[in-house]
């Protein structure tokens, strides 16, 4: 049987690796996962049934009883479900619960691409193409402002700091910290449109399967 194709896309919160992912599935006939909302979903959950974020056992125990039809709850977009995510992602219990969830869903045929910040290096540590999508803070937090200002009213510079913020939790957690694979490509997006970021993503993983 021919083993599934698996993709890793790693980064930052808005660096565009999910739009970037989405069309990279679409661009090899894969499936898409956006991990982050197993995490979102996870805190939602957590938040609805009086959970506390920082209570690691009763949130990887929810965790275990995720479904996929709690990936389409409202509101998993929002900041706030954002912010809750970051905190039950770094409870051991919680990443472990969601591990196997994650790799069931890579390996069924035909494959598929994962967005998070794990999985090139522990969730598909052995992805065919890994990328670590990233950008400049400042340019994050205007391309998320713009995003939330849609639908509400919201400064700058408190988007500015709950991606910092984000990224601090992310990258100091001792538990799957959010980090570049030895063997993922490194792309910037700070100066790209979203058309040259794809482009870009497309070259250098078709550069990976081609070898």
């Amino acid at each position: 049987m021919t083993p599934s194709l698996t993709i890793a896309i790693d980064g930052p919160a808005a660096s565009g690796k999910g739009t970037i992912a989405r069309q990279v599935a679409l661009r090899y006939g894969l499936r898409h996962l956006d991990t982050g909302l197993l995490y979102r979903a996870v805190a939602s959950l957590c938040a609805e049934e009086g959970i506390a974020l920082e209570d690691a056992v009763a949130a990887g125990e929810r965790a275990t009883r995720l479904v996929p039809s709690d990936l389409e709850r409202e509101g998993l977009r929002s900041a706030a479900a954002g912010r809750g995510a970051s905190v039950v992602a770094a409870h051991p219990s919680v990443r472990a619960a969601l591990l196997r969830w994650q790799r069931d869903f890579a390996e069924k045929a035909p494959g598929a691409v994962l967005d998070g910040r794990d999985i090139g290096t522990v969730v598909l540590p052995d992805a065919r193409a890994k990328l670590f999508i990233t950008a400049d803070p400042d340019v994050r937090a205007a391309r998320r402002w713009r995003e939330l200002s849609e639908t509400r009213n919201i400064a700058y510079r408190d988007v500015l700091r709950d991606i910092e913020e984000r990224d601090a939790r992310d990258a100091a957690r001792s538990n799957a910290p959010m980090r570049q694979a030895d063997d993922a490509d490194l792309l910037d997006t700070t100066d790209m449109t979203i058309t040259d970021a794809v482009a870009e993503a497309a070259r250098l993983i078709d550069g990976r399967l081609n070898r």
